[in-house]
């Protein structure tokens, strides 16, 4: 990047920081989060700036980096969700550390879903219950598992789906009504 395109930078980010800001805000974004989304647009914005074409209008550019980046926070939000959802994390957690006091202040539907989920994990080969752990007891990114495992990430995010699907699938078998004889 030549001085001159650093320069021209620079008064871009001066004039379009505020209004800047207030869009990401319009966006719905926590204001506590507002400066850390607005300064990754603009961070974006310098490691794109050769695909910029100074014909176009900068703000308009910087808004549109925003947006993505509002809608791609969503999207791993909408994951993270759904992932809640299933009740794997809480469970998750649930298994590894319910003791009988808090089994005993679980309501009876929380208590048979723990007890599903606890003989579940107990069927599952040990490489992926480390894989389990790894994510949801110590946070792990898939780029971080993969680093673990001699993964690529999106084998890593492939096989926590199919894990927790078999653990879903295995948590229902065992949770559905029994057909009498």
């Amino acid at each position: 990047m030549t001085s001159e395109q650093r320069d021209h930078f620079i008064e871009q980010v001066r004039e379009h920081h505020a209004g800047l800001r207030g869009f990401v805000r319009s966006l719905g974004v926590d204001p506590m989060w507002v400066d850390d989304v607005a300064q990754e647009a603009f961070i974006v914005a310098y490691n794109r700036l050769d695909e910029f074409d100074r014909e176009r209008d900068f703000g308009a550019w910087l808004r549109g980096i925003a947006r993505n980046l509002v809608i791609n926070e969503r999207r791993k939000d909408a994951r993270r969700k759904r992932i809640l959802s299933d009740n794997l994390t809480e469970v998750l957690v649930a298994s590894s550390s319910a003791g009988e006091e808090e089994a005993e202040e679980m309501g009876d539907d929380a208590l048979a879903r723990v007890t599903a989920l606890k003989e579940c994990v107990k069927t599952l080969p040990e490489r992926s219950l480390r894989m389990l752990k790894c994510r949801y007891e110590d946070d792990c990114s898939a780029q971080d598992i993969a680093d673990e495992f001699s993964m690529k990430p999106p084998a890593v995010r492939k096989a926590l789906e199919r894990l927790r699907t078999s653990l879903r699938d295995c948590m229902e078998a065992r949770l559905s009504p029994k057909p009498a004889h």
